[in-house]
């Protein structure tokens, strides 16, 4: 009970305090910190003492392994570049100039002040990814930042270590090269057993294909990286890291479908708790840290004067050096650093510091011989909460301000459609490699699931007349109805005890899948509601949309021709680039835009709705 109740009473106080942000309209990460810190002096408020070796061991592995899991391989190795210069030259910089700064203006030895620079040198993956999903920011700006915040972890701890060596060793003995062979036996050895743990792990999840399984299996991973990493002197953070990155990218390949869903659902589970606990334990230690300086020798005011001046250079720190950076960047001709980065989301990016639990942990790792070393602690606890209070709290104004948003979800419909329509076609065309033996009516089902998979994707682009209901929307309006009466039929079989609980268990399974499916198609497509746009990312390059018009003259404005004179009704329209002929999509009942490249070979037409400017190849099945 004595262990049971305190840690029953911060899950509660995470789940009510989560609730609470988004209520408010507050990030989660601020509100908790905020309410950790409250609590912290409060007398009936039990003593949640942040072990180091219990956040290092035992939290950031699963946190960052969440992180790595969530992140795209493809996308961290095109922004490598980037990421590098933030998780390595940011947290060197910042490291050796609260160093400078510190050791410059108060009686604090340089080895102390660099090991304070180490540990506030780091932003925090939680607090980054956090508050970059509540707000909706560009997608490379979100991979810089998870990249950034995955790797650079490893650098400052690197850096830390170096510091304790100099403050309980010899000085001497810390040398430039001293520090960089660490630092490169560090990254190499993460990374070779990362890769190695991925592939072994990988081998086994192909053989084991029962889910639960794959999920418990999963659930272990973070550990058996960092642990032996950290055995062999190599960074547990890399290989942790190293291992989600290349798991998750090979998982459509070694995992069942089953166990995916799973893992997804259980890592956000744990991932949930674990960002947001950390948090609440970051404000928690508040009570203790201060009571901690009270008979510092500094005296108050030099107390606070260090922990404000430590906080100003943390944040000052980075848009100096992105800046820095950027300039010569474009000069360059570095894409990645430089053009590729337009400068709002180079400001956006310089002012997304936050720090959160290494940052605290790092700081509770202080070797004990450190000089002021209490001191050093409520630095790094003004710091953590400070970046959270000054960025977190003014990061979402300051992207409405430049203009910054996340990615539109109507261009995401429009690149989803594409993607399913050439599956689609992948699929249709191994459907007719496999027809021979398979009955007709087998076939007919197969295609008609094809078909509307693809059409429910199309048809969430455009307006719909609000007196149409799209043949989606009533497939989803009536198979939910037909749910809910097998599900009250099952349950009935149920109550009755007229069949086994295994059997009824697969039964629902099936029923709540199918129906979690139609639930979320319902929840996106309402999100759809103004035209789309023609997306960035998803345009493709062919001869016949080169030579394409972007325009041609409508032969019936008023609609889809066939459709006019046969007296039937469309969903969308589309418009023949080479001739001016207007056809319904596939969607609706008649088909016409298809038929009409079918029967004529023209091969481009253009959405032909009000707002919409998107052309399409049948033949190179490409858009832009």
């Amino acid at each position: 009970m004595h262990l049971a109740l305190p840690l029953v009473s911060l899950a509660l106080a995470v789940l009510i305090g989560t609730d609470l942000a988004r209520r408010v309209r507050v990030p989660a990460p601020l509100l908790l910190t905020g309410l950790g810190v409250l609590g912290s002096f409060l007398p009936f408020v039990p003593d949640f003492r942040l072990d180091p070796e219990l956040v290092l061991v035992g939290l950031l592995p699963p946190l960052l392994f969440a992180a790595a899991i969530g992140t795209s391989l493809v996308d961290f190795r095109a922004n490598i570049q980037a990421i590098g210069f933030l998780s390595i030259g940011m947290v060197v910089v910042t490291a050796l100039t609260v160093g400078l700064v510190v050791w410059a203006l108060f009686p604090v030895p340089f080895t102390a002040a660099f090991a304070l620079g180490a540990v506030v040198g780091p932003p925090d993956a939680v607090a980054a990814t956090a508050i970059g999903r509540r707000i909706g920011l560009p997608r490379r700006l979100v991979t810089l930042l998870e990249g950034e915040s995955l790797v650079n972890d490893a650098t400052a701890l690197v850096l830390l270590s170096t510091a304790a060596v100099a403050i309980t060793g010899s000085v001497g003995s810390v040398t430039v090269g001293f520090v960089a062979a660490s630092f490169v036996e560090s990254l190499v050895g993460g990374v070779v057993v990362g890769a190695v743990v991925a592939l072994v792990l990988g081998q086994v999840h192909e053989r084991v294909q029962d889910p639960v399984m794959n999920t418990a299996l999963s659930i272990v991973t973070p550990y058996l990286a960092y642990l032996p990493a950290e055995e062999i002197h190599g960074s547990g953070v890399v290989a942790v890291v190293v291992a989600g990155l290349l798991l998750a990218h090979n998982a459509p390949l070694q995992q069942t479908a089953t166990a995916r869903l799973q893992s997804r659902t259980n890592w956000s589970t744990v991932q949930f708790l674990l960002e947001n606990g950390v948090f609440l334990l970051i404000g928690l230690q508040a009570s203790r840290v201060v009571g901690g300086v009270a008979v510092s020798p500094f005296g108050t005011g030099r107390v606070v004067l260090v922990c404000l001046v430590t906080l100003a250079v943390v944040i000052l720190s980075r848009p100096a050096w992105i800046y820095l950076v950027r300039l010569p960047a474009t000069w360059l001709g570095w894409r990645q650093l430089g053009s590729h980065t337009p400068a709002r989301n180079a400001a956006l990016l310089s002012w997304a510091g936050m720090r959160g639990v290494v940052t605290l942990a790092a700081a509770f790792a202080l070797p004990h011989p450190t000089p002021h070393r209490k001191v050093l602690i409520l630095a790094a606890l003004v710091v953590a909460a400070g970046t959270l209070l000054v960025q977190g709290s003014t990061l979402p104004g300051l992207a409405r301000r430049l203009g910054v948003r996340g990615p539109d979800p109507r261009e995401d419909a429009l690149q989803e459609a594409r993607i399913l329509q050439v599956a689609a076609n992948a699929g249709s065309a191994e459907l007719d490699r496999l027809a021979d033996g398979v009955d007709r009516t087998t076939l007919d089902t197969l295609r008609n699931r094809l078909e509307r998979r693809v059409n429910a994707a199309w048809e969430r682009l455009g307006p719909t007349r609000a007196e149409l209901e799209t043949p989606s929307d009533a497939y989803q309006r009536v198979r939910l109805q037909m749910l809910a009466a097998e599900r009250r039929a099952v349950l009935e079989i149920r109550d009755a005890g007229a069949a086994d609980h295994e059997v009824l268990k697969d039964v629902m399974g099936a029923l709540d899948l199918e129906e979690s499916m139609l639930d979320r198609a319902q929840e996106r497509n309402e999100r759809l509601s103004s035209p789309v746009t023609a997306p960035e990312d998803s345009r493709g390059e062919c001869e016949h949309l080169q030579e394409a018009p972007r325009h041609a003259t409508p032969r019936t404005p008023e609609g889809c021709e066939e459709c006019l004179a046969r007296g039937m009704s469309w969903v969308h329209l589309r418009l023949c680039l080479a001739c001016g002929h207007v056809g319904c999509c596939n969607s609706s009942e008649g088909q016409h835009a298809t038929h009409h490249y079918e029967d004529t070979g023209h091969p481009v037409m253009r959405s032909f709705e009000t707002g919409e400017r998107w052309r399409w190849c049948f033949v190179d099945e490409l858009m832009d």
